[in-house]
């Protein structure tokens, strides 16, 4: 009985001498510092094994992903039968714009014409590891005027750097 008086009073001494905790000190956050360039080779980027190698803007395997992902959602979901030509002046708007220790990415753009006679801008990008299972690169792409759900809203804008 003797025993736990004393680790009681002992754990109730240890509590009370710790400063009081309050709302305001749990939610002040300090500003730090934050590396977006590759500075050492232990940089996170570095350290995660990013590689950085994508393929270009205009690389056949990067379209031909659009377009049958295109044409599959637009058949599947919306029932519009709507398809991509083939692009045309496809243009890098940016590489790794966040900088290095984040996951690489491509930005880019080229000028497309659906089945409907419209000329429109498909705005993509290519990202390491973002495929299905993370086992290559990846493709996300916004064909402007056809964001139906403004997934990157205002006209494809937030699919661009």
């Amino acid at each position: 009985m003797r025993t736990v008086l004393l680790v009681g009073a002992m754990a109730a001494a240890a509590l009370s001498s710790a400063p009081p905790v309050h709302a305001a000190d749990a939610a002040d956050y300090r500003y730090r510092e934050t590396r977006t360039v590759v500075r050492d080779r232990s940089d996170a980027g570095v350290v995660r094994g990013y590689t950085g190698q994508l393929p270009a803007c205009g690389d056949p395997e990067v379209e031909r992903r659009i377009v049958h992902n295109f044409s599959d959602t637009e058949r599947t979901y919306w029932r519009t039968g709507l398809e991509l030509s083939p692009f045309v002046r496809p243009v890098e708007l940016g590489y790794r714009p966040w900088g290095w220790s984040f996951i690489p990415r491509r930005f880019c753009k080229a000028t497309t014409v659906t089945n409907d006679g419209r000329k429109r801008q498909v705005s993509y990008s290519i990202r390491e590891w973002q495929s299905w299972g993370s086992l290559s690169w990846g493709v996300e792409w916004c064909v402007s005027g056809l964001d139906r759900h403004y997934s990157y809203a205002p006209d494809c804008k937030m699919a661009r750097p």
